[in-house]
């Protein structure tokens, strides 16, 4: 199958469960929540789909790539794959309302944005063991952006007294906010360890732990920003819109540090 063509099939089935349950977002009837039950299983084939088509574009023969394209799409997808894994143990349709639609476009990012060149040292043991607790980071970040906005659009809709029948089928608003923190939480280990190999690769590579760039910035300052939050929380009971406030703000340090930097130098410098 042509590539265009299977990005695009990939794009579009995405795009039309993404409609299907936006209509269920928004629909303020009785709705029996078991009707979304069948969208879990629906999700599997564009996130087989997915899967298959950034395994064969990141790795050919002894190199890989991981444009920002790439990237983008490898970390929406695996930000997917651990929620779809999720939605068998807590009700998630809300959110997957709101990721569904964004893996639609995530999906047509390697097709926009390729690899221009293989990453270097691609084949090192540690590279390999820090570019994977990285992606890891990134999708938990990931999932708790979105998850701490669904629980800000539920919150709100309890003011109004509106609440659309696929957001009734949610836990309850301080179950939603410990799920929110364990995930932070699992998040904030994944990026202590993505620093630690990190630092140890440059001192293989480079002959230094640490070299000061704009990647390196953003990064510790998106560790320390998840650092305070979870103290916060621990200490004096932070929650709500702090909570919303701090982890928007961790999650786009993230995204400078990486998606960021690679967008610069790929797409706009050609690099």
């Amino acid at each position: 199958m042509p590539s265009i063509l299977a990005y695009g099939l990939n794009a579009l089935l995405y795009a039309i469960l993404g409609a299907v349950l936006a209509r269920g977002l928004w629909r303020t009837e009785p709705t029996n929540p078991a009707g979304f039950a069948w969208t879990r299983y629906a999700l599997l084939g564009p996130l087989v789909l997915q899967g298959i088509l950034l395994y064969r574009d990141m790795f050919a023969g002894d190199v890989m790539y991981m444009g920002v394209g790439n990237a983008l799409s490898c970390i929406v997808w695996l930000s997917i794959v651990i929620y779809w894994l999720g939605s068998f143990f807590y009700r998630l349709e809300g959110l997957q309302a709101l990721v569904v639609p964004i893996a639609a476009v995530a999906a047509l990012m390697p097709l926009l944005a390729p690899a221009n060149k293989p990453l270097a040292n691609a084949m090192l043991p540690g590279f390999r063991v820090h570019l994977a607790l990285s992606i890891l980071a990134y999708s938990l970040f990931t999932i708790a952006s979105l998850h701490v906005l669904l629980m800000a659009v539920v919150e709100r809709k309890l003011h109004s007294g509106a609440m659309p029948a696929l957001l009734r089928s949610l836990p309850p608003l301080l179950t939603m906010e410990k799920m929110l923190f364990r995930i932070i939480a699992a998040g904030f280990a994944l990026l202590t360890a993505s620093l630690l190999t990190g630092m140890l690769f440059s001192e293989e590579v480079f002959g230094k732990a640490l070299q000061f760039n704009h990647k390196t910035l953003f990064g510790v300052l998106s560790w320390l920003i998840f650092g305070a939050l979870l103290a916060g929380r621990s200490l004096w009971g932070w929650r709500g819109r702090i909570a919303l406030r701090w982890t928007l703000a961790g999650f786009l340090m993230l995204v400078l540090a990486y998606i960021g930097s690679k967008f610069v130098l790929e797409v706009l410098l050609g690099r």
